[in-house]
C-alpha cells in the first residue's frame, strides 16, 4: 500500500490552542497588528513524500521525491520528444 504523506497541521492541538489564546490577548485593545504577517513565500512547490507500508509486517517507510507541481502515481512515462495527451 502506498499513499502520499502530508503532515496534519492540527497536531498537537493543545499547543496550537494555547498559542492562539496568547495571540488573541496580545491583539486585543489598541495598537493594531502586533505580529508580522509573512508575505514573501519563496517556494512554489512542495516536496513529494511517498509513505510506503509493508503488507506483511506493517512497517512504514517514507521516501522523499523531488519537488514538483503535479504528481501522478503510476502514470504514463514520457519518451524523448513526446508529449503526453490526456
Amino acid at each position: 500500500m502506498m499513499d502520499i504523506y502530508q503532515e496534519n497541521p492540527d497536531t498537537p492541538l493543545r499547543r496550537r490552542f494555547h498559542r492562539r489564546r496568547r495571540y488573541d490577548r496580545k491583539q486585543a485593545g489598541f495598537g493594531g497588528q502586533t505580529k508580522p504577517i509573512f508575505r514573501k513565500k519563496a517556494k512554489t512547490t512542495k516536496k513529494i513524500v511517498l509513505r510506503m507500508e509493508c503488507t506483511e509486517c506493517k512497517h512504514k517507510k517514507q521516501l522523499p521525491i523531488k519537488r514538483c507541481k503535479h504528481f501522478e502515481l503510476g502514470g504514463q512515462k514520457k519518451a524523448r520528444g513526446q508529449v503526453i495527451q490526456f
